[in-house]
């Protein structure tokens, strides 16, 4: 259904007639939702701690996760403690939970697992970001900011730093709100914000040249096993092998476009993204090797074989994204 809908959003047909005049009330809703939050109508609180927002207004994955992990470490790197929070999107968690690397993901979601493992900070999930940040303060004192994975339009929390993740290959689909269209909020948000990060290339898109946004590029290292993290390998000891790659992220063709260009050879399987993995999946599977992203092998950590391998990524950023994030940071100290 979730794909379906991506591939409906690309473009307008005839039953879009129908939603526009829902996306036009969607609209005027968030208008004055945001609106009665920034002049006190609505109650919104400040954490004890800058709070730095990584979005997007896009439904569906960008890719913030890898930018998350990114600037958690370079801001270890500055000194600081960084506590993230997140809403644990995929998992069933009803209150406020702690993540850790052993965290079971169906319960407090799949990215919240893997920042917790990659990071090594405190991690909370709550759909109340309020509550998650206070939680993660109150168990972590020493925490001195807080990073909070999606969460724009959670405007209750107040925030100190905005930075939104575009995906340069999805883009922006045909522009409209919800439910005609991909967008939370209009492309104009864009402008507000600290920070545009486009997750790739920066296409010729005249609003995203525009903010001057920020190219980041997600680079693999070498392939681990999903059963022992401490076993290794390179691309060429798959390359005469039957190799099937799956994903259930937010854009499956970038992991496979990955593969492609690392000289892999292989079949694909695409999932809607934070997809359920059971063991059942895999009953029929005949390759010599299976690959998958990060993320999708914390969801087959019980079910794991030897011939899983996982493709770790790491965010690499090619302008001074951190400058920008610290030099507003060391304004609110003044």
């Amino acid at each position: 259904m979730a794909n379906w809908l991506q591939k409906q959003w690309l473009r307008f047909t005839l039953w879009h007639i129908l939603l526009i005049p829902l996306s036009w009330v969607f609209g005027i809703i968030t208008t004055v939702r945001k609106w009665l939050y920034k002049n006190g109508w609505l109650k919104s609180v400040r954490l004890s701690v800058p709070v730095v927002i990584i979005g997007n207004i896009n439904v569906g994955g960008t890719g913030k996760t890898p930018l998350v992990i990114w600037l958690a470490e370079q801001l270890q790197l500055a000194g600081y403690k960084p506590g993230i929070i997140s809403r644990g999107y995929g998992g069933n968690a009803k209150q406020v939970t702690e993540v850790t690397a052993s965290s079971n993901p169906f319960e407090v979601g799949d990215e919240p697992v893997l920042i917790a493992i990659r990071t090594s900070c405190p991690v909370f999930v709550s759909a109340n970001r309020v509550e998650a940040g206070l939680a993660l303060l109150a168990t972590y004192p020493a925490c001195n900011i807080i990073i909070s994975d999606d969460g724009l339009q959670h405007y209750r929390l107040q925030r100190d730093v905005e930075i939104i993740v575009c995906d340069s290959v999805k883009g922006f689909g045909n522009s409209a709100l919800l439910p005609a269209g991909p967008l939370r909020e209009s492309k104009n948000r864009l402008k507000t914000v600290d920070a545009v990060v486009s997750n790739g290339g920066i296409v010729n898109n005249e609003l995203l040249l525009a903010v001057n946004p920020i190219e980041m590029q997600l680079e693999s290292t070498a392939f681990y096993n999903a059963l022992d993290n401490r076993i290794k390998s390179d691309v060429q000891t798959f390359l005469h092998q039957k190799v099937l790659a799956i994903a259930g992220i937010g854009n499956p063709g970038r992991f496979f476009n990955q593969l492609r260009l690392l000289g892999l050879d292989f079949q694909s399987r695409a999932y809607s993204d934070h997809y359920a993995f059971k063991v059942e999946d895999f009953e029929d599977v005949e390759a010599d090797i299976v690959v998958m992203t990060e993320k999708d092998a914390i969801k087959c950590r019980s079910f794991a074989r030897a011939n899983f391998w996982v493709l770790p990524v790491n965010a690499v950023i090619k302008n001074d994204l951190l400058a920008i994030i610290l030099n507003k940071l060391n304004k609110l100290r003044t």
